[in-house]
């Protein structure tokens, strides 16, 4: 990838069932703009013998979020959802949807962090449609937290299902939640815990 195009991608990729790639970039962004952009999300559609690139929106640093340092998912209508680091109303990182709209993409901002960095992580969708996920340095406590946003009607409600203290529970957690069929969430947190060498969580309904 190039500067417009996007820079230093740091997450994983998905497919649709057409065969084309999605993904982000934390950094990168149009000529003229500023110094390492705020990171694009882009398709790579397969053409011939290589892949063209297609840039599907340009973060802003501004209610949109910056930095998308985690990947994208996708629900069956095409949906794309993801998150940033910076930026929102909040200043702490931004939770995404970016939705196909007469040929082109429209992104709209489902929930704003306040604190002082948002997710690292892509996030994970259940059955119903709910949205889970994790902030490094957000939450009441400044250790990060692990968020559901649960849509109603196309209102999205959010709740905090754990604030980390940094103590034995841990603390700054960078990656994807997982969840079982009973609707356990685990997860890891890079710091804390009994050795303070980060844990291994379990999130019970």
């Amino acid at each position: 990838m190039d500067g417009d195009g996007g820079d230093s991608p740091t997450s994983s990729v998905i497919f649709d069932p057409e065969g084309n790639l999605y993904g982000t970039t934390p950094r990168g962004g149009p000529p003229g703009g500023p110094v390492g952009g705020y990171g694009v999300v882009y398709q790579l559609t397969p053409s011939g013998s290589g892949w063209t690139q297609n840039i599907l929106y340009l973060f802003q640093n501004g209610s949109d979020g910056a930095y998308a340092e985690g990947g994208v998912i996708r629900d069956q209508a095409g949906n794309l959802y993801g998150t940033t680091l910076e930026g929102g109303a909040g200043g702490g990182g931004t939770v995404w949807e970016l939705s196909p709209s007469g040929g082109g993409w429209t992104l709209t901002t489902l929930y704003s962090f306040t604190g002082t960095i948002g997710s690292f992580a892509s996030l994970t969708m259940d059955a119903a449609g709910s949205l889970y996920g994790t902030t490094k340095q957000d939450g009441a406590l400044g250790y990060g937290n692990v968020f559901r946003l649960t849509n109603s009607g196309g209102n999205w409600t959010y709740t905090s299902l754990h604030d980390f203290t940094g103590g034995s529970d841990g603390g700054q957690p960078y990656g994807q939640v997982t969840l079982d069929t009973d609707g356990n969430i685990y997860g890891t947190a890079a710091t804390g815990g009994a050795s303070g060498n980060g844990v291994v969580f379990e999130i019970a309904p």
